[in-house]
Parts: C-alpha cells; structure tokens; sequence
C-alpha cells in the first residue's frame, strides 16, 4: 500500500471512529436523557435536550454513516455493517419523526436501539477494514 492509499485509509478509518463513537454517545444521550433532563439546566447542558440539536445530530450521524460504510462496503464487500445500519437508521430517523408526536418513551426505544444498531455498524466495518489491512496477497513484486 503506498502513502496515498495509507493516508485515505487512515482518513476512513478515522471517519468510521468517530461515526462509531458519535453513534454510540448519542444512544447514551438518548437512554438517559428522560432521566436527566431537568438536570441538564444546572451544568450549562439544555441544549442536549433541544429537538433541533437532536434532529441535526440524527441527521448528520446518518450522512457520516453512509457515505463511510458506503466505501466500507466498496472496500471489504462484506454486507453485514449494512445490514446492521439500515435498520439502525430507520430507527433513528423513526425517532426524530415521532420526537414531537409520540411518547418520550418511544422516541427514547426507537434512537437508543438506532443509534446501538449504527455503532456497532461502524464497529463491525472498522474491524472488517482492519482484517483486510492485514491481509496480504504475494504479487510479482513480492519475494515469496
């Protein structure tokens, strides 16, 4: 692999961290935050509990997420961290339709499980991209 192929990769797998991380965050924001939500005010934090943060950090979570599995998927081929991500986005963008309309219980099921669902999509594909990285096939420049 030469330096420019190293550097996009690291991009990539940088880029599936954070969406990892994010994804993950935002399901513990939205498992605790009915419980936690009059705190919130007293540490400087209500805008954790605004509807537009949340419905913009559904929706940048979502485009993150595919565009980086997207080119995961080009890379590895293996379908499973979409397959997990689907779904995991259906239910997050489920979840800010009914941010409004439902109960805060069934926006809190529907995000949380999303959001576990998209982490472990981009875990899955990290780990995947990582498997392939160390994977090395013999060509005509290799000394076998």
């Amino acid at each position: 692999m030469n330096s420019e192929q190293s550097n996009k990769s690291r991009w990539w797998h940088f880029a599936d961290r954070v969406g990892a991380i994010a994804s993950f965050l935002c399901a513990i924001h939205c498992a605790l935050l009915p419980f936690v939500l009059a705190l919130l005010p007293l540490v400087g934090l209500e805008f954790l509990a605004d509807h537009r943060f949340e419905r913009i950090f559904v929706l940048c979570a979502c485009g993150l997420a595919g565009l980086v599995l997207y080119r995961g998927y080009l890379r590895h081929r293996r379908a499973l961290p979409l397959r997990l991500a689907v779904p995991g986005l259906s239910l997050l963008l489920l979840g800010i339709i009914f941010i409004d309309v439902g109960t805060p219980i069934l926006h809190s099921v529907l995000v949380t499980t999303g959001g576990l669902l998209l982490a472990a999509a981009h875990f899955t594909n990290l780990r995947l991209d990582r498997h392939d990285d160390h994977v090395h096939v013999h060509g005509p420049q290799c000394a076998h």
